[in-house]
């Protein structure tokens, strides 16, 4: 089994790191690529970029921030929020971007996944999926930052995301987020059984405790952890050191 990956998710707004609870409240913690740098030097593995408002005001603010975290933080870098079209995703790749994470846009017009994947890869492309319980067993994927119902149900676009091109799938439970209370285990644990590609699992991370009940849980490639990180109560020396306690793979921590 390969090592789980630990990853930093960074919410951008403008050219400032935000939080919020459930897509809620967001309130600026600092600048994102002041805590990239801090994180590269715990010993991240890699980077999730994610413009909280870029689908809902038609732009995208990351490229000239990965342009410049790229000078001095070498892992790979993954970035949504705001990409429509197969030149937003060049222009992200060009600024620095190892993926694009597409979530809104690929809901309305699924077959961007598909032209990305042709014109890239499918390495690099990540399908976003931020999902909401609606009843026991099933979600709903939302677009716009948490905002809208889609209709869709989660684990059949997961399914479909796949099918046209998605390398990887980005699987934020909208409930868990920035709670720190533990992840949606049965969330992930549908994602990961379903899934024939690797799954990021997003939302609730608030412990070493919480990442470990995940990884028993659900068959995930990698955990994305936010707020936790961001204020301090958690930190990426403590939960590589927890999980490996458990007996849980991660990657070894060469410092630079």
């Amino acid at each position: 089994m390969k090592p789980v990956r630990l990853i930093s998710r960074l919410d951008v707004k403008g050219t400032n790191l935000i939080k919020g609870i459930r897509f809620e409240g967001l309130r600026v913690i600092g600048a994102p690529n002041e805590k990239a740098r801090q994180y590269y030097e715990q010993g991240v593995d890699e980077l999730l970029y994610i413009d909280a408002v870029a689908s809902l005001y038609n732009r995208n603010y990351l490229g000239g921030l990965v342009s410049e975290v790229v000078k001095d933080v070498f892992v790979p870098i993954t970035v949504g929020g705001g990409i429509r079209s197969v030149d937003d995703v060049r222009a992200l790749l060009r600024a620095g971007a190892d993926k694009v994470a597409i979530n809104t846009a690929a809901v309305k017009d699924p077959g961007l996944l598909t032209r990305v994947a042709e014109s890239f890869g499918r390495q690099c492309v990540v399908l976003s999926v931020e999902a909401k319980s609606v009843a026991p067993g099933k979600w709903e994927v939302y677009t716009e930052g948490g905002r809208e119902r889609s209709g869709r149900d989660v684990a059949e676009w997961i399914d479909e995301g796949i099918a046209r091109g998605a390398g990887e799938v980005l699987v934020t439970s909208v409930d868990q987020d920035g709670t720190e209370t533990g992840a949606d285990l049965d969330l992930m644990a549908m994602a990961g059984e379903l899934s024939t590609v690797p799954v990021i699992a997003s939302g609730g991370i608030g412990s070493s405790t919480h990442a470990q009940e995940l990884v028993d849980a659900a068959n995930v490639d990698a955990i994305a952890v936010g707020r936790a990180l961001h204020y301090g109560r958690l930190d990426l020396g403590s939960l590589r050191h927890g999980l490996r306690s458990k007996g849980v793979g991660v990657r070894d921590y060469v410092s630079s």
